[in-house]
């Protein structure tokens, strides 16, 4: 057991068997970054403009701060 040879050819076995568990490991990893970005991608898009709740929610937003102006200014509405 003290030929130098088994111990290199132990070390080189370790090291190819290590290649291969992180090839496999790297293998998976990018099929599972594939798999999420095919479900991003199958995701509905966001739509582009305000939705009508939304901009019934501003024009209230802004009825009730031009009220608050006209308090504030003393205005009797």
């Amino acid at each position: 057991m003290n030929d130098p040879n088994v111990y290199l050819t132990l070390a080189l076995v370790a090291l190819a068997g290590l290649a291969m568990l992180v090839g496999a490991c790297l293998s998976g990893w990018r099929g599972w970054l594939a798999l999420q970005h095919e479900q991003l991608a199958a995701r509905e898009p966001v739509p582009a403009g305000p939705s009508a709740g939304s901009r019934i929610e501003i024009a209230d937003l802004k009825e009730r701060i031009r009220k608050l102006e006209a308090i504030a200014a003393g205005v009797d509405l």
